[in-house]
């Protein structure tokens, strides 16, 4: 006798890329301009950018090589934090289009990480291939060990990332949650300002919250639903 298969209606939230138009520029137009063109394979070769947590270095970093990909460019996206990375990771890719590192101060001082990363650059720089590198802090202030490392980091156009204001960021909650089909009315974008950080990382988790809610329910957000969202996972 055979078992009578059920259908289970589940709700899937599916991963969002992070992409270069889902980015506000705000006051970082000209860092996303240029992040956009070396995408394209176009523009300066190599790009240093920094700042504080929160201003979206590694979102511009991941859509840099989406945007890449999209076009048909060999492109990798590299966290340095990733725990038990070796540097042999670095290896061959001066293969690829675009390499975009992140979070360059996380091997800082490592005599090993350093040589390899100023053998990475002067490949890339070689082959004529695309460079995004990404830190808390600008080049002359990481306190790299290896002097021919800290010139090259000091080659290419540097930009410093700045949080976005009050007004961008209630701009960026509309507009994102509307990619999602989700109507975020002024009270809603009011509440979530008033109680939660409003850097941009931030404020696309509780989006994303919000989605996986809205979802579930099968209803637009609210307050209330906003604040089921919030609630601290069990």
């Amino acid at each position: 006798m055979s078992t009578p298969y059920r259908q289970l209606h589940l709700p899937i939230e599916l991963r969002r890329e992070p992409t270069l138009e889902e980015y506000l520029p705000g006051p970082n137009s000209e860092a996303v301009a240029a992040i956009t063109a070396i995408a394209q394979g176009a523009g300066e070769p190599f790009i240093f950018v920094f700042g504080a947590a929160g201003t979206g270095k590694t979102h511009l970093l991941q859509a840099a090589c989406l945007a890449a990909g999209n076009q048909g460019r060999k492109a990798h996206f590299l966290p340095l934090t990733t725990p038990g990375l070796d540097p042999r990771v670095l290896e061959n890719l001066e293969r690829l289009d675009l390499v975009a590192i992140d979070d360059i101060q996380s091997i800082v001082g490592d005599a090993r990480w350093e040589e390899t990363l100023f053998a990475l650059f002067n490949r890339m720089r070689d082959q004529g291939k695309g460079l995004i590198m990404a830190a808390s802090a600008a080049p002359d202030a990481l306190g790299v060990h290896l002097p021919d490392l800290a010139s090259r980091l000091l080659w290419g156009p540097r930009y410093c990332l700045q949080p976005l204001s009050d007004e961008d960021c209630a701009c960026l909650m509309t507009e994102s949650a509307a990619r999602r089909g989700l109507r975020l009315g002024p009270d809603i974008v009011r509440f979530v300002m008033n109680r939660y950080p409003r850097d941009p990382a931030s404020l696309m988790e509780v989006i994303a919250r919000v989605d996986s809610v809205s979802l579930r329910e099968q209803r637009q957000p609210t307050i209330p639903l906003v604040r089921r969202a919030m609630e601290p996972d069990d």
